[in-house]
């Protein structure tokens, strides 16, 4: 079993920064695919970016691409979401999520992954 606890979220204004970290504790794998989700208020969950833990090898969503920034500290077993330029479409519950395999061509299939955090909150306003 892996557990998964976000943190970082918040509000902040259109053009504004935030940082998530998403700590993993448990039974970690040390070569899997760790990616960040989103749930905007009446949306489906969509996929953010991920990061493969092996490589280093990252991917994002058209949507963040230039904006925001995936990043995993392997000794502290935490996964890192830079998020700047921040616009209101980015307000939603964050998650993160771990367990695939590997990432490429995946990473977007939220059913992949087995382990999943709770969320954080990000509220971006005008």
């Amino acid at each position: 079993q892996v557990q998964l606890v976000e943190s970082g979220g918040g509000s902040v204004q259109t053009g504004g920064s935030l940082r998530l970290s998403c700590v993993a504790s448990g039974n970690v794998d040390n070569n899997s695919c760790m990616g960040w989700f989103r749930q905007p208020p009446g949306k489906e969950r969509e996929p953010v970016a991920a990061i493969y833990s092996g490589d280093g090898a990252s991917f994002y969503a058209d949507s963040v691409k230039g904006r925001f920034t995936v990043s995993l500290d392997n000794s502290k077993k935490t996964l890192y979401l830079q998020m700047n330029d921040l616009e209101i479409e980015d307000t939603g519950i964050y998650y993160c999520a771990t367990g695939a395999l590997w990432c490429s061509v995946i990473w977007t299939d939220q059913r992949k992954y087995p382990y999943w955090g709770r969320g954080a909150q990000v509220t971006v306003s005008s």
